[in-house]
């Protein structure tokens, strides 16, 4: 959430007055509360001036001077910041339930489809049987199993493309090469195919920028969320309506495509349903039923929020991975005598070898940990009133898992800014969810459903990269000049400066 990305300031110190004389009746009554402590903040705007384009990396500096358990004021609302592995436990374990419902500006839910998908719909009914047809129907092992072929298919692309620039020796961006075959996969998987629609303007390229737009308007800073009854003015004179409406006509018109596309009975029938098949055969199963049938705004946000989820996570952890492998070099070459042991001449690295790799898991483990592609998981809206650590969290507070905090905490990582895979070596911690240090997924009903989808590709994409290539670095360059700092991104922690690496094919 990049605050300053919206010029906000001006029109809200014109509304100062009345925002004034709304103060006590926003922040409420604390009388016999035990809050968490907080940061001094600001009249108005809280502790917004406090947080920085890299929110997590704000807060977790906050947090080493007012504690893991945090209470900050992001206009009227309350933002109760949670930067240590005990107190996530409690959240997201202990009270799961007592916190597990989401809230979005008004702005922002006509582009979730008014809460009809899985990440950001309120805890009820519709949500749980939403998140019932995720676990049990789209993201099943069987399911996850049946797209093998898919994946493989896109690696090999991938592999192609990186042993054309090979021969030239000179520098890749890996961000290029490996975000086109990523978005690919979760196309074909979700689609049944990489759309390219003949006179129209949504090809594959000009919907992943619209979900960029996207996740970039989520991320963002919404006044009328955190102003009430006045922040409306602020996200109209800013242009964030607009903005929202043209985003959500071109997703929406695009997902239609889709949708009809399936619908055409000339369509050629695949050997595996992909997940619009799915989604339209559920909806005409309860329509026979008579039960509660799905609507095409609920297939469209469901399809909404597994890309909004997984279409760039997957390149930005395996650039990640390749990244901190460039900067050392011993550990590069054990993950490579791993893979190129195991597969031997068979010339590429098959998704059923991926078992059977450990160090390269470790590898995975690692970067997840230090380089989590969502650096906080997604805030969740406190329900009913209850404690953690002591404090009192209050009802309609936002509480917010700093995962990168977490899994930096030395209390439970030893030298935890070093990229060590063998730390977990013998090592039963994963990122599953149930071990609370390490969450790059979440945990709890808010927990991920495509985990595995999503840790099946980098592994087979990341296994491929180091069997059939050695890495050089750029002429001139030595390993501690590869930059790691974080880009701001809308919600993802990407590599600031492109990861060029030199290609030498090796098979």
């Amino acid at each position: 959430m990049s605050v300053f990305a919206v010029p906000i300031w001006l029109p809200l110190l014109l509304l100062l007055p009345i925002l004034l004389l709304m103060k006590n009746k926003i922040h409420g009554r604390k009388q016999n509360k035990n809050l968490p402590p907080s940061p001094p903040y600001l009249p108005i705007l809280g502790n917004l001036h406090q947080i920085g384009n890299l929110p997590h990396q704000s807060f977790s500096r906050l947090a080493q001077r007012y504690g893991p358990v945090m209470l900050l004021k992001f206009g009227a609302k309350p933002i109760v910041v949670i930067s240590f592995a005990e107190a996530a436990k409690e959240v997201l374990k202990v009270h799961d339930l007592d916190c597990c419902s989401r809230a979005l500006s008004a702005s922002a839910r006509k582009l979730t489809y008014n809460y009809q998908d899985i990440g950001f719909a309120p805890y009820g009914e519709y949500w749980r049987e939403i998140r019932k047809v995720c676990v049990l129907e789209l993201f099943s092992a069987a399911r996850v199993q049946s797209y093998r072929s898919i994946r493989e298919e896109e690696v090999a692309l991938l592999v192609n493309s990186i042993s054309q620039s090979s021969s030239s020796a000179t520098p890749v961006n890996l961000m290029e090469k490996i975000l086109p075959p990523s978005a690919s996969i979760l196309c074909r998987i979700a689609f049944g195919k990489s759309f390219r629609f003949r006179g129209s303007d949504l090809d594959n390229e000009k919907f992943q920028e619209v979900l960029h737009e996207a996740e970039a308007m989520l991320a963002s800073f919404s006044a009328s969320e955190f102003f009430p009854y006045v922040g409306w003015i602020v996200d109209r004179l800013s242009g964030r309506f607009q903005r929202l409406d043209k985003i959500f006509h071109e997703m929406d018109n695009f997902l239609q495509m889709a949708i009809d596309f399936h619908l055409n009975p000339d369509k050629t029938k695949e050997e595996h349903e992909d997940l619009v098949d799915v989604l339209l055969r559920i909806e005409r199963e309860q329509a026979k039923s008579g039960g509660a049938t799905f609507t095409r705004d609920n297939i469209k946000g469901i399809l909404f929020d597994i890309f909004l989820g997984g279409s760039n996570t997957a390149a930005i952890a395996t650039v990640w991975a390749m990244a901190e492998l460039a900067r050392n070099p011993r550990m590069m070459k054990k993950a490579q005598d791993e893979v190129r042991n195991l597969v031997g001449n068979k010339g590429k690295v098959a998704e059923s070898d991926t078992p059977h790799l450990p160090y390269l898991k470790m590898v995975m483990k690692e970067t997840l940990r230090l380089h989590p592609p969502a650096a906080m998981l997604l805030p969740r809206e406190v329900m009913a009133p209850f404690k953690i650590s002591g404090y009192d969290i209050c009802p309609k507070s936002l509480l917010q898992v700093n995962s990168w905090a977490i899994a930096r905490d030395p209390e439970y990582w030893k030298n935890p800014e070093e990229f060590n895979p063998e730390r977990f070596d013998d090592c039963s911690i994963d990122y599953k969810g149930q071990n609370f240090q390490l969450l790059p997924f979440g945990s709890g009903r808010r927990g991920c459903p495509g985990m595995h989808i999503g840790t099946t590709t980098v592994e087979l994409a990341l296994a491929n990269l180091l069997y059939c290539f050695n890495w050089k670095l750029p002429s001139g360059m030595k390993e501690e000049d590869i930059n790691m700092e974080e880009a701001t991104g809308p919600g993802l922690t990407k590599k600031r400066t492109p990861l060029k690496l030199v290609p030498v094919k090796f098979i």
